[in-house]
């Protein structure tokens, strides 16, 4: 926090009072302020949209003959709109997470100078670019200011607090079902998408990865790869599992995904996917309300993680949402021997987990992830739109679970798509995937299931977290 005297010295050289809290990020070699970063909301809770200000008298002034001399329209003309245009969004992206996470009042818009397109302010573009913000504009300015001689900021401004903000990484992971992106530096999530991509569609009877299914991940590859680079990504960790495991024509596969995103998946081994759940479900629970059984029902395989503070034992078994339907349902809605059939091939797993699992008797919580999970609090909770704040946490108990289960299993999929809730990409498989759910609470004797929307992706954005940048990473 500034210091009277540098309160002082910032009222003077605006000519007014500050209107909110403020630091002083930037100084001259004469240690007087030149750039301070405002926090995004004012006194009285008003947003404020300007992140940076510059305050120096000297650069003030020569910024704004450039302005009056045409420089906005030529900074726009100099600038490729794109790199413009993800600049707005790494500033904007930088300013939300500076705001507090309880804040539920009006939250400052836009980009740099308040506008998310072309170039508003010059002022507000190079103060940011003398904070070290990536700034396409800002480093335009400079150039021009230093044409006219040297600015008075030499080298390295000297900063008067520490400004950097959290790195944003990235973690993809392109499963059976599902491709999915998300955006954060281990503590604010920026962007989480969701793709149903069906890259496991007929693997089971092929052995292969179908040139379709690869080739609508690789357009939401493509997609994410856009995602990223308007906010300035350059750590991501992409990975496949089930269906990639099993498919002998993966680096087809890996080959097309690398060359859209710019990173190459890793194969994931079912062990490894599991602890990475884990870690990612049970960050925010309560280790007294361990230990915890995390259950995550992919489309391919589910993983059973078993731990209280970290994953103590793990095992993957060959049962998901897409798995279970392509082998064992050929009727709409499901026949009641192919229910049975489901249920029996989940129920030897499940023994399975005993064997392997011993301490999966001492179990307090069940933790439940994925879309299956999401999708069937969703029908319970009667939502017409996702809304992740109320699925995150949700207790499903498992009366509600059974419920739902015979509700689906006895419609077809124009009837189950009238479930206010339902996902019309997942009502094809849901009724594998409850299969799954259904049968561990019974065989497990779980009363509830926490609904977790945290999970792996969590879990890879958290490795990531404070580790140096490695080779193949993009």
């Amino acid at each position: 926090m500034p210091t009277d005297d540098e309160r002082a010295q910032v009222e003077h050289l605006l000519g007014r009072p500050p209107l909110g809290a403020f630091e002083i990020v930037v100084r001259d070699a004469a240690g007087l302020p030149v750039v301070i970063m405002n926090h995004p909301l004012l006194d009285d809770g008003r947003p404020m949209p300007t992140r940076y200000w510059l305050v120096g008298a000297d650069l003030r002034s020569r910024v704004g003959t450039l302005e009056s001399t045409g420089g906005v329209r030529a900074a726009e003309a100099a600038v490729d709109v794109a790199a413009l245009a993800a600049a707005h969004d790494r500033y904007a992206s930088e300013r939300e997470r500076a705001i507090p996470a309880d804040h539920e009042g009006p939250r400052p818009s836009g980009g740099v100078g308040g506008t998310r397109q072309g170039v508003k302010c010059l002022h507000a573009h190079y103060a940011w670019h003398l904070a070290g913000g990536d700034d396409p504009v800002g480093r335009w300015v400079e150039e021009q200011l230093q044409a006219h001689g040297p600015t008075g900021v030499v080298g390295s401004p000297e900063k008067s607090v520490d400004t950097t903000v959290p790195e944003l990484v990235a973690a993809v992971d392109c499963g059976t079902n599902s491709t999915r992106l998300l955006i954060g530096d281990g503590t604010t999530t920026v962007e989480r998408l969701m793709r149903i991509t069906r890259l496991g569609e007929g693997v089971d009877a092929t052995g292969r990865l179908a040139p379709q299914a690869i080739a609508r991940v690789v357009a939401v590859l493509e997609e994410f790869r856009q995602v990223l680079d308007r906010h300035g990504v350059t750590r991501v960790r992409a990975t496949a599992t089930s269906a990639a495991r099993d498919a002998v024509n993966r680096d087809e596969f890996f080959d097309a995904a690398e060359a859209a995103l710019g990173v190459r998946p890793e194969l994931l081994p079912g062990l490894e996917e599991g602890r990475l759940s884990f870690a990612g479900a049970t960050a925010d629970l309560d280790p007294a309300d361990g230990p915890f059984l995390v259950l995550d029902i992919g489309g391919g395989s589910t993983e059973f993680v078993v731990g209280t503070d970290e994953a103590e034992g793990v095992l993957s078994c060959d049962i998901g949402c897409v798995r279970l339907t392509e082998q064992w349902i050929e009727h709409d809605p499901p026949l009641p021997e192919e229910l049975a059939a489901c249920l029996s091939i989940v129920e030897g797993h499940i023994d399975d987990v005993r064997r392997e699992i011993p301490s999966v008797s001492e179990v307090r919580t069940l933790v439940g992830l994925a879309g299956t999970v999401s999708c069937v609090a969703a029908v319970e909770l009667g939502l017409a739109e996702y809304d992740r704040d109320l699925i995150h946490h949700f207790r499903l108990t498992r009366e509600a679970v059974e419920d739902v289960f015979r509700t689906l299993v006895t419609e077809n999929r124009e009837q189950r798509l009238e479930n206010p809730g339902m996902e019309e990409a997942r009502t094809d498989v849901i009724v594998g995937g409850l299969c799954v759910l259904v049968k561990v609470m019974r065989q497990l004797g779980f009363d509830e299931c926490l609904v977790s929307e945290a999970d792996i992706l969590d879990g890879l954005v958290a490795a990531q977290v404070g580790d140096p940048p490695a080779a193949g990473r993009a």
